[in-house]
């Protein structure tokens, strides 16, 4: 007789509830905790599995995106997507355990923690600052890497993580490093986890109650972590871009495309437009093109989506020396065929930069490098 399997998600970004086994078939869903509706982030380990096919049924709505889960074999050291090619079902996978697989992770997405952002940041040349923006509510040390940054430069900002889940933009901010080149007339400055407290809890971080982090920029933010990003950019007094990187829905339509969040002011938006020409132009890894884009007024991209809290991107533009502020989501597994991995996501991070230095050059009349 076979014993039940064992599974848990006692690992940093681990989450899962599990709900019941029934011979072959387990019956779980996410751990919303503080997350109001439903939303779709799990992450999960197995052992006891060893030559057994299973069948993994999630309860609570669709929790699948486009190409199945995310597999690990190596205690998460190494991830690929089960559906190579054919669109899996949204609320159920099946898997067939090899003899010798007697540990394996599976997950929504492509996870990426602070183990997988520090094992990065140790091998950026020395150029880099590295340093903490703040304290996070639980008392991490809340990363943020600098490159040029003085007063007298337009500085570029990048962020990532206002919704713990959301994991792609991580390794786009690892290609736009690796590929950025120290400039003479350019601050650069990237905050990676804003949320880290629920990246390494393994929260949803979308929808959370009150509100999540990135609708904290009306009045006064009620989280540390934007509080500080706040004060950080409000000090410097020259121009500022800021680009926050972003995760859209789990699968389907534009949830698996690569677009900018458009913005609800005219001269934003023209920006935008320039910029999403720029970044066209030299795509890689990932495509992009700015048919994709989501103008405000359509879509989800609406008024009634912002009433718990104006966005990041949406308190920048109104910032007197930004010139450019926008939303950038980058699907979890799928773009337009194309698979979202670490490597063409860290492509497009190539991409991003080169498009953010030829958007610079032009707006601001300062070189390329």
């Amino acid at each position: 007789m076979n014993l039940d399997p064992a599974i848990d998600c006692a690992f940093p970004g681990g989450n899962i509830i599990l709900e019941r086994i029934e011979g072959d078939t387990i019956y779980l869903r996410p751990d919303l905790r503080d997350t109001t509706g439903h939303w779709f982030y799990w992450n999960f380990r197995i052992q006891d599995a060893a030559g057994r096919t299973l069948r993994f049924v999630f309860t609570e709505g669709q929790c699948i995106g486009a190409r199945g889960p995310a597999v690990s074999k190596d205690d998460g050291a190494n991830w690929h997507w089960l559906n190579a090619s054919e669109a899996p079902q949204a609320e159920a996978f099946s898997y067939r355990f090899s003899l010798c697989e007697t540990s394996l992770r599976f997950c929504f997405c492509l996870p990426y923690t602070l183990s997988n952002w520090q094992t990065f940041a140790q091998q950026l040349p020395v150029t880099y600052q590295q340093q903490a923006l703040a304290k996070t509510a639980q008392d991490r040390a809340l990363p943020l890497i600098q490159l040029g940054v003085e007063a007298s430069k337009p500085l570029v900002i990048l962020t990532a993580r206002h919704h713990a889940c959301e994991t792609t933009p991580d390794f786009v901010l690892e290609g736009l490093l690796d590929a950025w080149a120290a400039s003479k007339t350019i601050g650069l400055a990237v905050i990676p986890f804003v949320d880290m407290d629920g990246v390494e809890a393994g929260d949803q971080g979308k929808n959370r109650q009150p509100h999540d982090h990135n609708r904290d920029y009306t009045d006064d933010s009620i989280y540390p972590e934007t509080k500080a990003l706040r004060a950080f950019i409000e000090q410097h007094p020259g121009p500022v871009l800021v680009l926050d990187l972003h995760c859209p829905y789990l699968r389907g339509g534009d949830s698996e495309t690569v677009y900018l969040v458009g913005s609800q002011y005219e001269r934003i938006a023209t920006e935008q437009a320039r910029f999403g020409e720029l970044l066209e132009s030299c795509q890689q890894g990932l495509p992009y093109h700015p048919k994709n884009d989501v103008p405000f007024g359509t879509l989800w991209n609406v008024e009634a989506n912002f009433t718990q809290g104006k966005c990041f991107a949406t308190w920048a533009s109104e910032l007197s020396n930004c010139n450019l502020a926008t939303t950038i989501e980058i699907p979890y597994a799928n773009a337009e065929g194309i698979a979202v991995t670490p490597e063409t996501c860290r492509h497009f991070g190539a991409s991003l930069a080169e498009a953010i230095k030829h958007y610079m050059a032009v707006t601001h009349s300062v070189p390329c490098n």
